[in-house]
């Protein structure tokens, strides 16, 4: 599978080699990593990839991405699907930056091109959720077109639709790039709780 290119960044689909390199915690001869990279929704990601690989079979291109700086190569995060898309074409995202990362917009980015992507494969419907306390991870899927649809008394639930009545356009395309999350008020994982 191809990597998923955007101005500042690369989405690179982790194969299962990659994966057990971040589970360990240990780069390969190839692999440039930044300064807290991977972080545990990095590890707990890769994870899920060799999981689902042993149980059903490689799960790409509904897999875990290592988020990448295009200037450099260095891995700063990772966006991903939680799955497979279910019967109704609907499917979760998480996604981590590393702190050095955080604050200028590339959270945002990344997650603008996964949800090009989803809906290049079909997905009719693409969820993620936020703490309440996690402003940060709420104005990034906010930034890349997701909407709120709910909260409960820890977590508010955002998603984006491309099919029913209430479908949305592509964000990815109507956004502008760079920075839109603000600065971070601490961890800004934007990963579900069931991680």
């Amino acid at each position: 599978m191809d990597d998923v290119m955007t101005a500042r960044l690369v989405l690179h689909p982790i194969s299962p080699a990659e994966a057990e390199r971040v589970v360990a915690g240990r780069p390969g001869d190839g692999d440039r990593w930044a300064p807290g990279y991977p972080a545990e929704g990095d590890v707990s990601g890769a994870g899920r990839l060799l999981r689902a690989c042993t149980e059903t079979g490689d799960p790409r291109p509904f897999g875990t991405y290592e988020i990448r700086l295009r200037e450099d190569g260095c891995a700063v995060g990772g966006v991903d699907f939680l799955g497979p898309p279910d019967e109704d074409g609907v499917v979760a995202i998480g996604y981590s930056l590393v702190p050095s990362a955080r604050g200028r917009g590339y959270a945002s980015e990344a997650l603008r091109a996964l949800l090009h992507l989803a809906r290049e494969l079909g997905v009719s419907r693409l969820r993620g959720d936020a703490d309440h306390g996690n402003a940060a991870s709420q104005r990034v899927m906010a930034a890349a077109g997701m909407r709120l649809v709910a909260e409960d008394e820890r977590v508010k639930y955002y998603e984006i639709s491309w099919d029913g009545p209430d479908r949305q356009e592509d964000p990815s395309e109507d956004q502008p790039e760079g920075p839109s999350e603000g600065p971070s008020e601490g961890p800004s994982e934007g990963r579900p709780l069931s991680r």
